[in-house]
Protein backbone atom coordinates (compact mmCIF):
# COMPACT_ATOMS: atom_id res chain seq x y z
CA UNK A 1 0.00 0.00 0.00
CA UNK A 2 1.48 3.34 -1.00
CA UNK A 3 2.52 5.56 1.90
CA UNK A 4 0.11 8.39 1.10
CA UNK A 5 -2.83 6.00 0.82
CA UNK A 6 -1.91 4.50 4.19
CA UNK A 7 -1.57 8.00 5.68
CA UNK A 8 -4.99 8.92 4.30
CA UNK A 9 -6.66 5.75 5.55
CA UNK A 10 -5.09 6.10 9.00
CA UNK A 11 -6.41 9.67 9.03
CA UNK A 12 -9.91 8.25 8.54
CA UNK A 13 -9.31 6.13 11.64
CA UNK A 14 -8.04 9.18 13.54
CA UNK A 15 -11.23 11.03 12.74
CA UNK A 16 -13.10 8.50 14.86
CA UNK A 17 -10.58 7.76 17.63
CA UNK A 18 -7.79 10.27 18.19
CA UNK A 19 -5.29 8.00 19.90
CA UNK A 20 -5.69 4.78 17.91
CA UNK A 21 -3.45 5.76 14.95
CA UNK A 22 -0.66 6.89 17.24
CA UNK A 23 -0.96 3.78 19.41
CA UNK A 24 -0.84 1.42 16.43
CA UNK A 25 2.18 3.02 14.75
CA UNK A 26 4.00 3.46 18.09
CA UNK A 27 3.67 -0.22 18.90
CA UNK A 28 4.81 -1.14 15.39
CA UNK A 29 7.78 1.22 15.67
CA UNK A 30 8.74 -0.11 19.11
CA UNK A 31 8.67 -3.64 17.72
CA UNK A 32 10.77 -2.65 14.70
CA UNK A 33 7.93 -3.38 12.29
CA UNK A 34 7.90 -0.09 10.41
CA UNK A 35 9.98 -0.06 7.22
CA UNK A 36 13.49 1.38 7.62
CA UNK A 37 12.66 4.35 5.37
CA UNK A 38 9.64 5.51 7.41
CA UNK A 39 9.09 9.12 8.41
CA UNK A 40 8.24 8.42 12.04
CA UNK A 41 9.74 10.62 14.73
CA UNK A 42 12.26 8.46 16.62
CA UNK A 43 10.59 9.01 19.98
CA UNK A 44 7.52 6.95 19.06
CA UNK A 45 9.67 3.83 18.81
CA UNK A 46 10.60 4.03 22.49
CA UNK A 47 8.75 1.36 24.50
CA UNK A 48 7.62 3.93 27.09
CA UNK A 49 6.12 6.13 24.35
CA UNK A 50 4.38 3.14 22.81
CA UNK A 51 3.01 2.08 26.20
CA UNK A 52 1.80 5.59 26.91
CA UNK A 53 0.08 5.80 23.52
CA UNK A 54 -1.67 2.48 24.13
CA UNK A 55 -2.75 3.58 27.62
CA UNK A 56 -4.14 6.85 26.24
CA UNK A 57 -5.94 4.97 23.47
CA UNK A 58 -7.51 2.61 26.02
CA UNK A 59 -8.57 5.56 28.16
CA UNK A 60 -10.14 7.21 25.12
CA UNK A 61 -12.05 4.02 24.28
CA UNK A 62 -13.41 3.83 27.83
CA UNK A 63 -14.14 7.55 28.11
CA UNK A 64 -16.03 7.58 24.84
CA UNK A 65 -18.81 5.49 26.42
CA UNK A 66 -19.45 8.02 29.19
CA UNK A 67 -22.39 10.39 28.89
CA UNK A 68 -20.06 13.28 29.76
CA UNK A 69 -17.72 12.52 26.83
CA UNK A 70 -17.27 15.63 24.68
CA UNK A 71 -18.10 15.56 20.99
CA UNK A 72 -15.16 14.69 18.76
CA UNK A 73 -15.69 17.89 16.79
CA UNK A 74 -14.84 20.34 19.56
CA UNK A 75 -11.70 22.38 18.72
CA UNK A 76 -9.39 20.66 21.21
CA UNK A 77 -10.58 17.26 19.98
CA UNK A 78 -9.94 18.21 16.38
CA UNK A 79 -6.49 19.52 17.28
CA UNK A 80 -5.64 16.27 19.02
CA UNK A 81 -6.91 14.21 16.09
CA UNK A 82 -4.85 16.31 13.71
CA UNK A 83 -1.68 15.93 15.79
CA UNK A 84 -1.84 12.19 16.44
CA UNK A 85 -2.93 11.37 12.90
CA UNK A 86 -0.19 13.61 11.50
CA UNK A 87 2.41 11.62 13.43
CA UNK A 88 0.88 8.35 12.23
CA UNK A 89 0.68 9.68 8.67
CA UNK A 90 4.36 10.61 8.75
CA UNK A 91 5.23 7.18 10.14
CA UNK A 92 3.43 5.45 7.28
CA UNK A 93 5.04 7.62 4.61
CA UNK A 94 8.57 7.29 3.34
CA UNK A 95 11.08 9.47 5.12
CA UNK A 96 11.38 11.85 2.15
CA UNK A 97 7.57 12.28 2.13
CA UNK A 98 7.02 12.56 5.90
CA UNK A 99 5.72 16.14 5.83
CA UNK A 100 3.20 15.30 3.13
CA UNK A 101 2.22 12.12 5.00
CA UNK A 102 1.73 14.16 8.16
CA UNK A 103 -0.42 16.72 6.34
CA UNK A 104 -2.52 14.03 4.68
CA UNK A 105 -3.04 12.07 7.91
CA UNK A 106 -3.85 15.12 10.01
CA UNK A 107 -6.14 16.85 7.53
CA UNK A 108 -8.01 13.63 6.79
CA UNK A 109 -8.61 13.04 10.50
CA UNK A 110 -10.14 16.48 10.93
CA UNK A 111 -12.35 16.09 7.86
CA UNK A 112 -13.40 12.54 8.83
CA UNK A 113 -14.41 13.63 12.32
CA UNK A 114 -17.58 15.30 11.08
CA UNK A 115 -19.26 12.43 9.19
CA UNK A 116 -18.19 10.03 11.94
CA UNK A 117 -19.76 12.28 14.58
CA UNK A 118 -22.96 12.61 12.54
CA UNK A 119 -23.24 8.85 12.05
CA UNK A 120 -22.65 8.17 15.73
CA UNK A 121 -25.13 10.78 16.95
CA UNK A 122 -27.73 9.54 14.47
CA UNK A 123 -27.50 5.95 15.72
CA UNK A 124 -27.23 6.66 19.45
CA UNK A 125 -30.95 7.33 20.05
CA UNK A 126 -31.83 3.91 18.70
CA UNK A 127 -28.94 1.80 19.97
CA UNK A 128 -27.45 3.77 22.88
CA UNK A 129 -24.08 5.33 23.54
CA UNK A 130 -22.20 2.25 24.69
CA UNK A 131 -23.30 -0.19 21.94
CA UNK A 132 -22.64 2.36 19.18
CA UNK A 133 -19.27 3.17 20.74
CA UNK A 134 -18.29 -0.48 20.99
CA UNK A 135 -19.25 -1.08 17.36
CA UNK A 136 -17.24 1.96 16.32
CA UNK A 137 -14.29 0.78 18.44
CA UNK A 138 -14.28 -2.62 16.76
CA UNK A 139 -14.35 -1.08 13.30
CA UNK A 140 -11.67 1.52 14.09
CA UNK A 141 -9.23 -0.86 15.78
CA UNK A 142 -9.62 -3.49 13.08
CA UNK A 143 -9.15 -0.90 10.34
CA UNK A 144 -6.03 0.55 11.99
CA UNK A 145 -4.40 -2.87 12.31
CA UNK A 146 -5.27 -3.87 8.74
CA UNK A 147 -3.99 -0.55 7.34
CA UNK A 148 -0.73 -0.91 9.24
CA UNK A 149 -0.22 -4.52 8.19
CA UNK A 150 -0.91 -3.76 4.53
CA UNK A 151 1.33 -0.70 4.57
CA UNK A 152 4.25 -2.44 6.20
CA UNK A 153 3.91 -5.73 4.31
CA UNK A 154 3.91 -3.99 0.94
CA UNK A 155 7.04 -1.98 1.68
CA UNK A 156 8.85 -4.86 3.34
CA UNK A 157 8.32 -7.16 0.36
Amino acid sequence: MAGMLASFLMGLVGGQRAMTPLAVVSVAAARGRLPADNGAPGIIAHPVAAGAAVALAAAELAGDKMASAPDRIIPVGLAGRFATSAIAGAALARSRDRLLGAAVGGATAVAASYPGWRARTATMPRFGQTPTGLAEDALVITAAIVILRLATARRAG
